[in-house]
């Protein structure tokens, strides 16, 4: 790969046997945006931190993020200090409803700047990819949210999340669709 892929975690940052975790290791020269020591549940803090990821990176980005950091990406993508190569964008949480226990409930997603979610269509190449089962989003939703941001979409099957608790761990796919979404952007 010719780009810096830049990993966006979701609201539970770094966990160890995540797809994302694992899957930055084995690509060569990726770097994942690293956790907030404060504010973790602030979006600004958040965009401010893929930002300042963002900034370190010299030549071209592929972004690939999951869950909130995909909420992450499209508030990012509103007023943009670099340009993006491509973005994988895998199960978005839909943070417009009620999610499960557990989670941050809607009220307090919304005192911490994520609401509206941005709605606008996204300013690189972005596929948006959907578990038919996911605990945190319908399908419908995240297709919607896609077709707003016109952003592609693929149907991962029943695969939950794409979490650990979804029993994700390793996903070789993962890289392969890295691979093709910087080849259909150009290298």
């Amino acid at each position: 790969m010719t780009s810096t892929v830049l990993f966006v975690p979701g609201l539970r940052d770094h966990v160890a046997d995540h797809w994302q975790t694992l899957l930055a290791a084995e690509i060569p020269g990726a770097r994942t945006v690293p956790p907030l020591s404060r504010d973790g549940l602030s979006c600004a803090a958040r965009v401010r931190a893929l930002d300042a990821a963002l900034c370190e990176i010299d030549g071209p980005v592929v972004l690939v993020a999951h869950s909130a950091g995909v909420l992450m990406v499209a508030h990012w993508a509103q007023r943009p200090s670099r340009p993006v190569k491509a973005a994988l964008l895998v199960t978005p949480a839909d943070i417009e409803r009620p999610l499960p226990p557990g989670y941050p409930a809607h009220a307090e997603l919304a005192a911490n700047g994520w609401l509206p979610v941005p709605r606008r269509p996204l300013p690189f190449p972005a596929r948006v990819l959907f578990s038919d089962d996911d605990p945190l989003a319908a399908p419908d939703r995240v297709q919607a949210l896609a077709a707003d941001w016109a952003a592609e979409t693929a149907a991962l099957g029943a695969v939950g999340h794409m979490n650990p608790a979804s029993g994700f761990g390793p996903w070789p796919l993962g890289r392969q669709l890295v691979a093709a979404l910087e080849d259909a952007a150009g290298r």
